[in-house]
């Protein structure tokens, strides 16, 4: 890794990120347990799984760097938490359509916020990659969109708005480390979600999907994107997360056979080509 360029190394990071992060939707459609004990597993499996590895790695300075981290570490565990609540809460109140619809908007959200607070603005390349693929998704989702509930579209946009902080909350800490906080972030989700759950018990291929998700899906992925984008802008971070959107639908049509629409298939050729040409011009360029 230190051979490369920051560019390399947040392009890296990012993209190995998306790939952890593609079976979550295919493990969440496996598993049986109801939503909010799906959320309370979510964060507290990560929450040990990540603590075990820094404590290993940073020992008790795990804890100064966690206070080291500042006004910035109390941002990212706030735009932590609500993102991984939101999220949950605007699927179960709105078409699954809007939400993501919504969530697309995070790498525009981002390069704004960017450019606003950072003095990042991003380059036209990076412009005409979010534009083309944030088309392509209302592409995908126009015929499922409907007018929904406003309750659950909103909380999607808070999602957006939540991961688009975020990363541009990395991106100006550069020299800080907020993946503790974003473990803290974890512990804050778990508990928000026992005043709702209704049940603990994994029966079944539950005791093996669940874990396995919270692992692959979550905790590795949130260690990397939380480093990422101390490398690279925001809006290039939440650029790779239109990935998922596209390879999540196609780990289902292989699994379980629920095949995805022409339009998930074309839209998808769309974003892959426009991520991987925006991708190979930046990494040419640095």
């Amino acid at each position: 890794m230190n051979n490369l360029t920051d560019q390399q190394k947040g392009s890296l990071l990012a993209f190995v990120a998306v790939m952890f992060i593609t079976p979550d939707s295919l493990f969440i459609r496996l598993s049986n347990i109801d939503t909010w004990g799906l959320v309370f597993y979510r964060g507290i499996i990560p929450f040990f799984t990540v603590l075990f590895g820094m404590l290993l790695i940073y020992k008790l300075n795990f804890f100064k760097i966690l206070i080291n981290s500042g006004y910035h570490g109390l941002i990212y565990v706030g735009t932590f938490s609500v993102t991984n609540i939101t999220f949950v809460v605007s699927i179960q109140n709105t078409n699954v359509a809007n939400t993501l619809l919504m969530i697309a908007t995070a790498p525009m959200l981002s390069a704004i916020l960017g450019a606003i607070f950072l003095k990042e603005p991003p380059d036209r390349k990076t412009w005409i990659s979010i534009i083309i693929t944030f088309l392509a998704i209302i592409y995908i989702f126009f015929d499922s969109l409907k007018l929904g509930n406003f309750y659950g579209d909103i909380l999607g946009f808070i999602t957006a708005i939540g991961l688009a902080v975020g990363a541009v909350t990395i991106r100006s800490a550069k020299s800080k480390n907020l993946v503790p906080a974003a473990v803290v972030g974890k512990l804050f989700v778990s508990i928000f979600a026992l005043f709702f759950i209704e049940s603990f018990l994994l029966i079944e291929k539950d005791l093996i999907i669940v874990p396995l998700m919270c692992i692959l899906c979550v905790a590795i992925p949130f260690v990397l994107v939380t480093i990422a984008p101390r490398f690279i802008p925001a809006a290039e971070v939440n650029l790779f997360f239109l990935l998922e959107t596209i390879i999540g639908p196609i780990w289902v049509w292989l699994i379980i056979k629920e095949q995805p629409s022409i339009e998930t298939l074309q839209g998808g050729v769309v974003i892959i080509t426009t991520i991987a040409i925006h991708s190979y011009l930046k990494l040419k360029n640095s």
